[in-house]
């Protein structure tokens, strides 16, 4: 018998079926050793030596491995073909020899998809385990361990409210907070864009000014209203004819088929799903045999791939469409490990799997790979110049034809942020023409700051820094949501007050270690062992010599110095000048002092002359937001900082009434009619015209809500809570009544999915929908879904890995004592008088 040793359940059926009798097919559900989450778990001082555990959930799948080792002749290895899968193979092979179970024949086989030719023909050409990657994952996991399990007690005992830090997720959060630094300091700048529409044979068509009195114009070149309207007129009194027609052939190639990075930014842009449920579609696709695997840098297509898609090409379209040759394509990134080929789809016959999400990915994946391979567009750019008799004043005008598609008969690569709007239609022009004058416009504009990140964006900044791997990038994001370091507003990334100062604080105490540039350098260290360059342990020792005395060196301070640290380094944030130069750090109630301080619940604003006063405000309140003390709206209504956040308050009938402003309230846009609504709330919309009974909307905890006899529907926005009506009311509470009784409600316990036995305890594993949120259980263990993952989509080895993970930290429970034998009750005794 051989057995063969993959990740998941899905994959063992899958391949067991390919290879016949004789074979036998486990998974190790990933990993089946970590490091256990403990100081001293890798020792520095015996050459980084690691002291592994067998994972608490993979006890019983480990023991039937290592029973069916060793009934077998052959063991083979055949995890994904990437870092992490050789390093699951060599955890497995360590685990068996230490057991005396591992077969005296091993060996060690990887393929691209899990199709029968790419599974058998893998099989035929086995190898032995790779080194160099196994010691590549050794220095990676040993860095990111040390780094965590030195920063994130500091941060601990050091910086109230802060959860932890990681080596890639701190400079991720890092990019994301100095964003939000340059749109808070960003002055706009006023400037004026001025052109004219003019008509030829019925054709409108757009110019702008370039030239004024033998000036060239650009953007910032006109600032101000004066200006605008002087070059306005000269272009109103000028009589323009054609100057100049230059005619330019363009010409655009396809994009490469996807990596890992570039399918994460395209499924964001062009479908709006998170990184996180991106890569587990993808993992499901893979799983399923529908396409290569999808953690890869590499950019190339298999021979076979290449004559499929060509085809498909020479089916679908017309011979232009079909390039004489196959298309090559090489990474731009220096650090790219292409070992593999592109996301591609394994069968270029199959235009469609499956359906949903899904689905949707997997045609974004066959077009792209499809279109690689296509014919390039082309195009041809025409510039118009017009001058006006007198000399003064020059337009331009340019205008864009698809002479042939080519690939964007298929697709279009997406952009994070628009442009300038692609070039408009354009009439045939010739010089010497006067085409008709129809209007003259002269438009203000403002500069604009940077635009937030996107998943997309953060992504393709990672990517060109060079910090960290694209199969991490989904985990890093997700990890910097669940700790509530940033939020998504809009789909754009903004850092949470906890968010800003971690990163202040590790930009003060540990630049090096946050820093661009030098996280960069590690990954080409990491890249060098991988390639059998750098010794792993060399790597470690550069590392630790330096990080080691300065994380002890921080340590020692008190936390009175590092708030009193962060305090200077933090104050042109928290205390910016006022523009009536009075002192920004002067505490409105007395003007004393106001400072950082660090408290139970994190940091805050309060006054040097505490407990005489009591003046505080939230760390993310700035000076000249909070500096004034409570801002009067009208009728009573006060609009405060607290604590927690700003919130109103109003004085009725001797009783104070609160509300919190919610977060898709501008707080710099609050008037009076809007404090007033939120005050008000619940609002009553009136009584459902089935039961009688009222229907109010209202904010609560969780966010907007409707309130119909005991049940809830959600809302999606604080206008909402005010704009919605009896119909649409009515309409999302049977909405959400449905979805209560198909997910299970409190009443209703049917399950969302059905996903199968766990493989340990044979338990049916179940996705259930809770009174916090979707969450899976096994009749035993409850382990709630991650942020953003949609309850549909969860796999069996997703659910099992939630469960167990869960199960592990669970503290053992008491055993109850047996009841003591009753005794006959003694005399009360007077209760003492309280002073």
């Amino acid at each position: 018998m051989k057995l063969v040793i993959v990740e998941s359940p899905a994959k063992a059926k899958t391949i067991e079926k390919y290879l016949g009798p004789g074979h036998k097919v486990l998974a190790s559900y990933g990993h089946v050793r970590d490091l256990p989450p403990k100081d001293g778990s890798v020792d520095p001082d015996e050459g980084f030596a690691m002291k592994w555990a067998a994972s608490a959930d993979k006890t019983k799948q480990l023991k039937a491995i290592t029973d069916a080792a060793r009934e077998a002749e052959t063991l083979i290895l055949a995890t994904d073909p990437d870092r992490e899968g050789e390093a699951i193979s060599w955890h497995v092979q360590e685990v068996l020899s230490k057991r005396k179970a591992l077969p005296s024949d091993t060996k060690r086989v990887t393929f691209n998809q899990i199709t029968k030719s790419a599974v058998t023909d893998a099989m035929a050409h086995p190898r032995d385990l790779d080194h160099d990657l196994i010691e590549a994952y050794l220095a990676r996991r040993a860095l990111d361990y040390l780094v965590g399990f030195t920063l994130s007690p500091i941060l601990w005992r050091k910086l109230p409210g802060a959860r932890s830090a990681g080596r890639v997720q701190s400079v991720a959060l890092r990019l994301i907070v100095d964003r939000e630094r340059e749109i808070e300091t960003f002055e706009p700048r006023e400037y004026w864009q001025l052109g004219a529409m003019f008509e030829q044979e019925g054709t409108q068509f757009e110019s702008r000014l370039v030239k004024l009195d033998g000036k060239k114009i650009d953007r910032l070149t006109i600032g101000n209203k004066g200006d605008a309207d002087a070059a306005k007129a000269v272009i109103e009194a000028g009589n323009f004819t054609v100057e100049s027609v230059e005619q330019k052939p363009l010409t655009r190639n396809p994009p490469p088929p996807f990596t890992t990075s570039t399918l994460q930014q395209e499924a964001a842009r062009k479908l709006g799903y998170s990184a996180s449920h991106t890569m587990s579609l993808a993992q499901g696709l893979y799983e399923a045999g529908a396409i290569t695997y999808m953690r890869t840098d590499g950019v190339t297509m298999a021979g076979e791939a290449l004559a499929g898609a060509r085809h498909a090409i020479a089916d679908r379209y017309d011979a232009g469409y079909l390039p004489d040759k196959p298309r090559q394509y090489k990474s731009k990134q220096k650090n790219a490990q292409e070992a593999h080929e592109a996301i591609r789809p394994t069968n270029f016959r199959k235009d469609r799997a499956g359906s949903g999400d899904a689905a949707k990915l997997y045609t974004l994946i066959y077009n792209r790979a499809l279109a690689s391979q296509m014919a390039a567009a082309r195009l041809e750019r025409t510039t118009v110049e017009l001058s006006d008799g007198a000399g003064r004043a020059t337009l331009r005008a340019t205008g864009q034809v698809v002479k042939f598609p080519g690939y964007l008969a298929l697709y279009e690569e997406g952009r994070d942020d628009a442009g300038d709007e692609e070039a408009g239609k354009m009439p045939l022009l010739r010089e010497g023409d006067a085409p008709a004058k129809r209007e003259v416009k002269a438009t203000q504009h403002f500069t604009q700051p940077p635009p937030r990140f996107s998943e997309a964006s953060l992504v393709k900044r990672l990517e060109e820094l060079g910090i960290g791997r694209p199969s991490t990038y989904a985990a890093t994001l997700q990890t910097l949501k669940d700790r509530d370091y940033v939020r998504l507003e809009q789909k754009r990334f903004l850092p949470e007050d906890s968010g800003r100062l971690v990163t202040a604080f590790l930009e003060r105490f540990f630049e090096r270690y946050v820093s661009y540039d030098y996280t960069a350098s590690l990954e080409e260290e990491l890249d060098d062992v991988s390639g059998g360059r750098m010794a792993w342990q060399s790597m470690l020792e550069a590392f630790w010599r330096d990080f080691k005395p300065k994380a002890g060196e921080v340590m020692e301070q008190k936390p009175s110095d590092i708030t009193a640290a962060l305090d200077e380094f933090l104050e042109p944030y928290l205390f910016p000048e006022k523009e009536d130069g009075t002192d920004p750090r002067a505490c409105p109630k007395d003007g004393g002092k106001l400072s950082l301080r660090g408290g139970k619940f994190g940091a805050f604003i309060a006054c040097a002359n505490y407990p005489e006063c009591n003046y505080t405000r939230p760390f993310g309140v700035r000076g000249e937001d909070a500096s004034d003390g409570p801002q009067e709206l009208g009728e009573g209504i006060e609009l405060k900082t607290g604590r927690f956040g700003p919130y109103l308050e109003q004085e009725v009938d001797g009783e104070k009434k609160r509300a919190s402003i919610p977060k898709d309230v501008d707080r710099s846009l609050l008037d009076l009619v809007m404090a007033k609504k939120l005050l008000s709330l619940p609002r009553e919309i009136g009584n459902h015209p089935e039961t009688g009974k009222p229907i109010s909307a209202s904010i609560g905890r969780y966010g907007p809500y409707l309130l119909h006899d005991g049940n809830y529907a959600r809302l999606k926005s604080t206008d909402e809570v005010f704009e919605t009506g009896m119909n649409a009311a009515v309409a999302k509470l049977a909405e959400a009544a449905a979805q209560k009784g198909q997910r299970g409600g409190r009443q209703s316990r049917e399950p969302i999915a059905v996903l199968g036995k766990h493989p340990t305890n044979e338990a049916e594993v179940k996705v259930m929908d809770g009174r916090y949120g979707p969450y899976v259980t096994d009749g035993t263990t409850n382990a709630t879904l991650p942020k953003g993952t949609e309850p549909k989509d969860v796999t069996l080895e997703q659910a099992v890995q939630l469960i167990d993970e869960r199960a592990a930290k669970a503290p053992a429970k008491k055993k109850r004592k047996a009841p003591a034998k009753k005794k006959a009750p003694a005399k009360k005794k007077p209760a003492a008088k309280k002073k």
